[in-house]
């Protein structure tokens, strides 16, 4: 009973012993062995690891690809309208021993301060750079800004042990003092856009209407010519028919001549005349009888 109860607690105290120098290291994280803070053991692949009990320690690091939102800063592009621009980037701990060494005790959040304060100088350099212009910023072309960025960040966060896989422009944006200013610019812009399209418009329309009334000109000029001929060819037709009546029977010629005259003279409107009484005019309707002829 004596030696049993020596050896329960030796047992245990070996367990303990064991328990405490076993560690495991999953697939999403990397390790770091230290001993009173010097480096003793990196441990980057999954399974289990060993360290010595109560001396040494393990610090874990995450090895998944991690994700930083930078604050929102002020840039002003070369056509010095300012725009505040949001952006995001993603990194991973690629060298775990600078890491440590670089940040110390301070873990992820330091190394997010840091890296923050490389994106953010490097964001307001490439997007103020010469040549750079906001509607650079503001369309699809931003992409090898972005791949600016990111380059000249990777470099300088490799002293971090960090590896900068991508920066990204979340939100591009317009101060408020300069919304208003910027939206009248744009509301004359598309103004003296619509006077320039009437302008093109009335143009268009003017050349237009003057075609037709050109168009309406020549057609009526060659309906009038068209009718004048017409109407030249009937008075030969109908001078011909009265000079071959005239011709074929005079004293009906005559007569037919006084009764147009007469239908012309006694209208509604003009039914007084004033005649001396040895007129000719009314001879037909004084006489049944013909009057003599000239032959």
């Amino acid at each position: 009973m004596k030696k049993s109860a020596f050896i329960v607690p030796i047992i245990v105290l070996l367990g303990a012993v064991v328990m405490s120098s076993v560690f495991i290291v999953d697939e999403r994280q990397k390790a770091l062995v230290l001993q009173f803070g010097q480096i003793k053991q990196v441990k980057e692949t999954p399974g289990l690891g060993f360290k010595l009990p109560l001396i040494q320690e393990v610090v874990r690091y995450d090895d998944r690809i991690l994700s930083i939102d930078t604050d929102p800063i002020e840039v002003t592009p070369s056509d010095d309208r300012r725009l505040i621009v949001d952006a995001f980037a993603r990194y991973r701990i690629a060298d775990v021993v600078r890491f440590r060494q670089a940040v110390g005790l301070g873990g992820e959040a330091a190394a997010e301060s840091r890296l923050q304060s490389i994106l953010n100088p490097q964001i307001r350099a490439v997007l103020g750079s010469e040549g750079v212009t906001s509607n650079t910023i503001l369309s699809a072309d931003r992409s090898e800004l972005m791949a600016r960025i990111t380059s000249q960040a990777r470099t300088r966060a490799a002293a971090l042990g960090l590896e900068v896989i991508d920066v990204r422009l979340k939100q591009t944006a317009l101060p408020d003092q300069n919304l208003e200013a910027t939206f009248a610019r744009m509301r004359a812009d598309r103004e003296r856009e619509a006077a320039d399209e009437i302008a093109r418009g009335q143009e268009a329309a003017q050349r237009v209407r003057a075609s037709a009334d050109r168009t309406v000109v020549e057609l009526v000029s060659e309906a009038t010519r068209d009718a004048e001929v017409t109407r030249g060819e009937a008075d030969a037709l109908r001078n011909g028919i009265f000079a071959e009546a005239f011709g074929a029977d005079q004293e009906f010629f005559e007569f037919y001549r006084s009764l147009t005259a007469y239908e012309r003279a006694l209208q509604g409107s003009n039914s007084t005349m004033v005649l001396s009484p040895d007129s000719d005019f009314f001879d037909y309707l004084k006489s049944d009888q013909p009057r003599a002829t000239n032959r």
